[in-house]
């Protein structure tokens, strides 16, 4: 029972993750007069061509982030979240530092997706194992 409890946590957590997510980006972007996205706060992107480009790949990379940090809070290893943080953030480093609006992007969509992950897995460790 508590593996298919497990799977379900990490199956909530990694695919339903994409919608919170983004919705979390959603909030945190406007347009400014010219139509272009941004995040707020933030300076205006070059183009939205741009910024679209920056950060390819971030649905798969989230998905997986979701699952590693849900896995590791249901098995009693947290301490594995820091290698998950580590590892994107040292993959994503040149994009983020050459890339106009990329950090706060990053930043927002990985503690939203962290937030969402750890929450199914400690509800799930509370309520279920």
């Amino acid at each position: 029972m508590d593996v298919v409890v497990a799977l379900i946590a990490v199956t909530v957590s990694g695919v339903l993750g994409w919608p919170v997510t983004a919705a979390f980006l959603q909030i945190a972007t406007s347009r400014d007069a010219a139509g272009i996205d941004t995040i707020v706060g933030s300076d205006p992107a070059p183009s939205e061509a741009a910024e679209r480009e920056v950060l390819r790949g971030g649905l798969w990379i989230g998905i997986l982030e979701r699952l590693a940090v849900t896995i590791a809070i249901l098995a009693g290893y947290p301490e594995a979240i820091a290698f998950v943080i580590a590892v994107k953030g040292l993959g994503r480093f040149a994009e983020l530092k050459n890339t106009v609006g990329a950090a706060e992007r990053f930043i927002i969509g990985t503690l939203a997706s962290l937030l969402w992950a750890t929450a199914i897995g400690v509800l799930t460790r509370w309520l279920f194992i």
